[in-house]
């Protein structure tokens, strides 16, 4: 029992404007990095598509290539072999060249998938070209923002 005075206990309900204006800023600043960072993630992700199906179709134009000794027969203008399957698109469309001695597939980025920017290449002598985000690669395939040859 207290005597003499009073206990003024007030309890305390909710949050200070304060405390959700801090809050708030930290959500936004690590928003503002998480966010851009996941969509070159995905945008990474789609680009594998690109070179490993353009990995792919060399490989099988080579091997054509070895049983007839012409590229040409093999692939029509929208890469499909005449004994195989096309290439799978997703988030880029392909496109083939291919005479007797020399063939160039082109993947090119769709735009509804935000690669619209995007161009990846590749010949018989195995020359790669790439066009990332603006930045051009000559002998190699750029995957990552700002990477170089």
């Amino acid at each position: 029992m207290v005597t003499g005075a009073t206990l003024n206990t007030k309890l305390q309900e909710g949050f200070s404007l304060i405390e959700l204006i801090v809050t708030v800023t930290i959500i936004g600043i690590l928003a503002s990095i998480a966010i851009p960072s996941y969509t070159e993630h995905v945008r990474q992700g789609k680009i594998a598509e690109a070179t490993s199906s353009l990995a792919d179709f060399r490989i099988r134009i080579e091997q054509y290539f070895q049983d007839t000794r012409t590229y040409d027969g093999y692939a029509d203008n929208l890469c499909t072999p005449t004994n195989g399957s096309p290439i799978p698109a997703k988030y880029f469309t392909y496109s083939c060249v291919a005479n007797a001695t020399t063939f160039r597939i082109t993947a090119t980025g769709a735009a509804n998938q935000d690669l619209d920017n995007f161009v990846y290449t590749i010949d018989q002598n195995n020359n790669k070209t790439s066009k990332y985000d603006g930045v051009e690669g000559v002998n190699c395939w750029i995957t990552k923002r700002g990477g170089s040859c």
